[in-house]
């Protein structure tokens, strides 16, 4: 197996204490009543409060243990607002201190920007390259050179379903936040609908994903205020998503896939885009090898687990699977091995 460099410990539990601190915040910041709703056999947690006479409900998240004393903590949590900032400020300078990967300004407060309208909060997922570089902290992975590449490209991803279940929407609105760093919609061949947003003074681009369940196109995603281009196999990537922290001022709380969905998806993608994009499916040939070395040390059993729901998908996931794995020797021993 090969020797896969991790951070100090004092960095991993920088890194936890810093998305600890951002989900108890997230949980707490109420401007009501905390309100459970049970809606198609599933519980979500709301903050209702009154403006005027409509009372309107801000999505907390779906209702688990975990949700529930983190709104606990939070309530009995008295530490000023501004103190608990300095905090998670001082966790995430120790972090850059300790060799951690950051962001540019104008992409860090894209995300933030993003975070603060609500996008992770109602469904939103990180997908591609800007997931890639957060396993970072979630698996304590050291990058080396060939994998701290920064893309122009920012891709979120959501559920259809969910965004509708949800009844809440971003605030302001993601198109407002985006035409806000100078972002403009790129034109798409359903008139009137864009999926795509180009900012006019770079190469920068953000694209909104959702997974195809029957023909991919344009699907709507009402909680963001976006069409999203549906696409196959992103139901398995972005099913069970997590949280992350990415250190950029405060810290931002976002949310990305799973590592070994990432790990085995970016299998499939790469031999599924092999004949038209080779440079992108090397790239995705790259990130699931390091992935998987990672995971094969420290969760073997997360891989294992995710390889066999990937390969229970059908005849035609499993030929992909196999086809990118005969061209990765060592990833398919450790795959072998499991």
């Amino acid at each position: 197996m090969p020797d896969i460099p991790h951070h100090s410990a004092l960095a991993h539990a920088a890194y936890h204490d810093l998305l600890r601190s951002l989900r108890d915040e997230a949980a707490g910041d109420l401007r009501g009543t905390p309100t459970r709703v049970e809606r198609n056999g599933r519980a979500y947690w709301y903050d209702s409060f009154r403006i005027g006479s409509e009372v309107r409900k801000r999505y907390i998240g779906e209702d688990s243990p975990d949700l529930a004393a983190r709104m606990h903590r939070a309530q009995q949590d008295r530490a000023p607002a501004e103190q608990r900032r300095k905090d998670r400020a001082r966790l995430v300078r120790l972090l850059r201190a300790e060799g951690y990967m950051g962001l540019d300004p104008t992409t860090g407060s894209l995300m933030a920007a993003l975070a603060n309208a609500g996008v992770f909060r109602l469904g939103g997922t990180i997908v591609g390259t800007h997931a890639f570089r957060l396993y970072e902290g979630e698996l304590n992975l050291r990058y080396g050179f060939d994998q701290t590449a920064q893309t122009d490209d920012l891709d979120i991803a959501s559920f259809e379903r969910l965004s509708l279940a949800l009844e809440d929407v971003a605030a302001p609105p993601v198109q407002q936040v985006l035409a806000d760093f100078d972002f403009a919609p790129a034109p798409s061949l359903e008139p009137g609908k864009a999926w795509r947003w180009r900012q006019t003074a770079g190469n920068a681009l953000v694209e909104f994903l959702t997974p195809a369940f029957g023909d991919e196109g344009l699907r709507d995603l009402p909680a963001l205020g976006v069409q999203a281009q549906a696409l196959r196999h992103l139901n398995y990537l972005i099913a069970d998503p997590i949280p992350a922290a990415i250190p950029y001022r405060s810290g931002v709380l976002v949310q990305i896939p799973r590592p070994e969905r990432y790990a085995i998806h970016k299998l499939i993608v790469a031999e599924r885009r092999r004949a038209e994009d080779r440079l992108k499916s090397q790239k995705d040939r790259a990130q699931a090898a390091f992935l998987i070395a990672a995971l094969a040390e420290d969760r073997p059993e997360d891989l294992a687990e995710a390889l066999a729901d990937a390969r229970d998908k059908g005849p035609r996931w499993r030929e992909r699977i196999d086809a990118s794995l005969a061209r990765m020797p060592d990833s398919a021993a450790l795959i072998l091995a499991l």
